[in-house]
């Protein structure tokens, strides 16, 4: 008999919880939305969070005005 291995996906959680205008939190860069939700998703949902959030990430870094940490400067 085969056994599954469940792989737990990180949450993206920085502890640097502050939304921006856009609802955007400019920590981990989840929507509240997806914040919310992250508990009760599946790995594949996390998945598809994840792949948001690291576009906000870098379009985040190329606007500063946009929130995230460049957002100070």
């Amino acid at each position: 008999m085969e056994k599954r291995v469940s792989t737990i996906v990180e949450s993206p959680c920085v502890r640097n919880c502050c939304l921006n205008e856009a609802d955007i939190c400019v920590g981990c860069f989840r929507t509240l939305e997806e914040i919310t939700r992250w508990s009760v998703v599946d790995n594949e949902a996390k998945i598809q969070i994840l792949t948001q959030v690291a576009v906000r990430r870098s379009q985040a870094r190329h606007r500063p005005d946009v929130g995230g940490h460049g957002a100070d400067k």
